[in-house]
Order: structure tokens, then C-alpha cells, then sequence
């Protein structure tokens, strides 16, 4: 059976593109689990910009900002057989320009850096319902219920500067185990995801400070339509709480509660390319600093036998 053009647009995988992508809770990426056919590649180049307050970490103690980052994005994802299960590896890799101004403690502060984003690198497995396949195989499958589970790692090897608060690197680990599970109904798809984001120390924040932070828990739902010829439309919307922060051993009142809501668009351009639109507004801002986020991406697939 030859593989339509809207069915090999559908199989398509995107990476995780937001605003510097520094604060794991603030992910929105529908379609993280969907099964894709063994030996296929990704290759993504996107831009996001950001506006408004702190996109990079909003637990940072400031008041009032006013922030532009301009952060252009590069990714490399494959489809792998894992014991008879669809299994995915990706890398991010990105760079970022960040200007504007904040209030720290009533004193105004003004930034302006460029430089690299700390790198992330992801393993990701459908435990259930999305059985590894090879392409030719592939135009026979239909899903129902997916579940999957993942792992992520974040090196701190962006820009960085201990003396100052807004950076874009954050000089730290971070371990992001995550599970999700998706419903296929007709042409509409459901999906949740759940997700803990663990942080090693930063023994150099501000001036030499020691600055823990404690676990980010975040969920994201995402209501997915499939349009004919592999286009989908997504409403994406996130909550993340936690990630209250202690100084040299002293607990600061900074625990997160925040929410946000996105639109999400794929359109596919051929067998091998495909476009995404998103946007993400904050809906709801217990502590630290709400932003919007607008972006592109474009997608180019091989391999696999395509």
C-alpha cells in the first residue's frame, strides 16, 4: 500500500519550541507522543519571540518587566525501535537575544545579552498503542489510546554571567521525566501530559549566591483536529506549580501557580516539509512574570524509506 502525502504529513514530530525554553513547566507541545515510522528524521529550524515579562526562569525576583526575547532554534529528532515500541531521541539547540527592563527590589534594571540557550536532549517511548512500524507499514495503522513516557535532560551550557539576574543560560541541570497519554476520536485527538522538573544547585547565581530550587509539576491538555491532507489545528493549554526557591538556606516566597493557553497550526508543504504556527498567552500568574509567545518552525523529514 503507497503512503498518501497527508498520511507521511501526519506522522511528523514536533520538538518542544518556547520562548528560551528555560522553565520546564511552561512547555506546550501537543503531539509529543504520536507514533512515527521507524528510521524517519527530523530536521527543525524555528523562531519564537517572546514579550513581556520573564520567559527564561519567572521564579527570579522582579517586579515590573518588560522583556523581548528573540530566540531562533535549531533540532535534530529519529524514530528508533525500541523492543517492538516507537521510541524517538531529539536535541535542541538554540540561541537567543534578550533586551528590556525589570524592577529588582524598586530599583529599575535594564539587559540587553545575545548568546546561547542551554542545550536540551530528550528519549522519548509509546509504552502502549503505537507499536514501532516501518513506513510501508505505517498507512495501516490507526490510533485509539497512546501512552508514553520520556526523559529530559538540560546542560548548563548557555550564556551565563553571575553578575546578573537575567541570563539566558541558567548555570544548572535539569531532569525532566514526563508520562502522556492521547485518545484518538474520529478526527479529533485528546491528550494529557504530566511532568516533574528537577534542578541541581546553581552555586553561582548573583554574586556568588547559592540559589536550590525545588521540583517544577506541570500538566498540559491539548484538544488536537486532523483536517484533510495533514493539516491539525491544537488548543494547548498548561498549569505549573512548585519551584520555590531557597538563597544561601533561606526559603524565599516564590512558589509557582501559573497557567497559560495556546493555538497551534501544522501545515504540511510536501511528503518532506511542513510549517507550524504557534502563540501562548498567560491566563494566570500566581508569582513571577507573564509573557506572550509567538512562533514559527519549519519541519524537513527523511529516511525511513520516504
Amino acid at each position: 500500500m503507497v503512503l498518501s502525502q497527508s498520511r507521511v504529513a501526519g506522522a511528523g514530530l514536533w520538538v518542544l519550541l518556547l520562548a528560551a525554553g528555560q522553565a520546564a513547566g511552561q512547555h506546550l507541545e501537543p503531539r509529543a507522543y504520536a507514533n512515527t515510522p521507524v528510521g524517519m528524521n527530523f530536521l527543525i529550524a524555528g523562531y519564537t519571540y517572546s514579550s513581556g515579562g520573564l520567559a527564561t526562569d519567572p521564579a527570579l525576583p522582579l517586579k515590573n518587566a518588560h522583556l523581548d526575547v528573540h530566540t531562533p532554534i535549531l533540532a535534530y529528532a529519529r524514530a528508533f525501535d525500541a523492543w517492538g515500541k516507537s521510541a524517538k531521541l531529539d536535541t535542541v539547540f538554540g540561541g537567543g537575544c534578550l533586551e528590556g527592563t525589570a524592577e529588582l527590589n524598586g530599583a529599575p534594571m535594564r539587559r540587553e545579552i545575545c548568546g546561547p540557550l542551554d542545550p536540551t536532549f530528550r528519549v522519548s517511548m509509546n509504552l502502549y498503542g503505537a507499536p514501532a512500524l516501518a513506513l510501508q507499514d505505517f498507512a495501516a495503522y490507526r490510533q485509539d489510546v497512546i501512552v508514553g513516557a520520556s526523559l529530559q535532560v538540560q546542560a548548563p551550557l548557555g550564556q551565563y554571567d553571575r553578575n546578573r539576574l537575567v541570563n539566558l543560560g541558567s548555570n544548572r541541570w535539569a531532569l525532566r521525566p514526563e508520562i502522556g497519554v492521547s485518545k484518538a476520536l474520529g478526527a479529533l485527538t485528546a491528550e494529557a501530559i504530566f511532568s516533574a522538573a528537577f534542578y541541581t544547585a546553581n552555586d553561582d547565581f548573583y554574586g556568588g549566591q547559592t540559589r536550590e530550587q525545588d521540583p517544577v509539576l506541570a500538566a498540559q491538555l491539548h484538544l488536537i483536529y486532523q483536517f484533510s491532507g495533514g493539516t491539525w489545528l491544537a488548543l494547548d493549554a498548561n498549569y505549573y506549580t512548585g519551584g520555590r526557591t531557597t538563597l544561601d538556606g533561606v526559603q524565599q516566597n516564590d512558589e509557582l501557580g501559573n497557567s497559560r493557553l495556546g493555538l497551534t497550526l501544522a501545515l504540511p508543504w510536501d511528503r518532506r516539509n511542513s510549517v507550524k504556527l504557534y502563540a501562548s498567552e498567560g491566563v494566570s500568574v500566581r508569582t513571577g512574570s507573564d509573557f506572550s509567545v509567538f512562533g514559527l518552525a519549519w519541519q524537513h523529514r527523511w529516511g525511513g524509506g520516504l
